[in-house]
């Protein structure tokens, strides 16, 4: 139920963790557990199906889809119910529902990054990684979506959050990780994170 954030320097894993976790990488060691199931067998589709949606980093909409048909293929797995979450992706972005009809190639970046929110939503996850949603986006794109990040955990969906950004990351978070070549170094509270030394010197830019 929470928003756990992953930290790191560019090469620390953060994005690795991601996609071991989606079925798109193997661990070499250790597991993967959801909700009490080891998952780290499963191939990509099968994790989808058990309620874990992955947005990865730069978007990667389909370009020559329209907007409509990109959330659809968010849905391909799941039967029935898909108009309802069509409308709660509608009621979040409604620039999306302006634009339904528009190739997902001719969205602006924000745009593109909601889309793939909003496709990522429609397998109606439980649990949503988000892979850099703020990366390459104007400071008024960023502040709507993680105005939105926080609106879907509000409604019920666990956020995996790696952020470059570690300050809004925090800001946003419950918790963090803060992973080092591959392993944590430090776990706490995000508020905690926020005014630890050794965070605000790496991670936030302070002296």
């Amino acid at each position: 139920g929470e928003i756990v954030t992953l930290l790191g320097a560019n090469g620390a894993g953060k994005t690795t963790t991601l996609r071991t976790i989606s079925g798109l990488l193997r661990p070499s060691a250790g597991r993967v557990v959801f909700e009490g199931r080891p998952i780290d067998q499963m191939p990509a589709h099968e994790v989808l199906g058990i309620g874990i949606g992955h947005v990865p980093e730069g978007r990667r909409v389909f370009p020559r889809m329209s907007v409509q048909e990109n959330l659809e293929m968010g849905a391909y797995q799941r039967k029935g119910g898909n108009k309802q979450m069509m409308e709660r992706v509608f009621a979040l972005f409604p620039v999306l529902l302006e634009r339904k009809s528009q190739d997902g190639g001719t969205l602006s970046g924000g745009e593109q990054q909601m889309l793939a929110i909003g496709r990522a939503l429609m397998s109606k996850p439980r649990l949503l990684l988000l892979d850099e949603p703020s990366l390459g986006l104007a400071p008024i794109f960023v502040e709507r979506i993680f105005d939105i990040i926080r609106q879907i955990n509000e409604q019920g969906t666990s956020i995996l959050l790696v952020e470059q950004n570690a300050l809004m990351a925090l800001d946003h978070a419950h918790r963090g990780y803060v992973l080092e070549t591959g392993r944590i170094v430090l776990a706490d509270s995000a508020a905690a994170l926020k005014t630890n030394e050794q965070v605000r010197k790496t991670y936030l830019g302070e002296t």
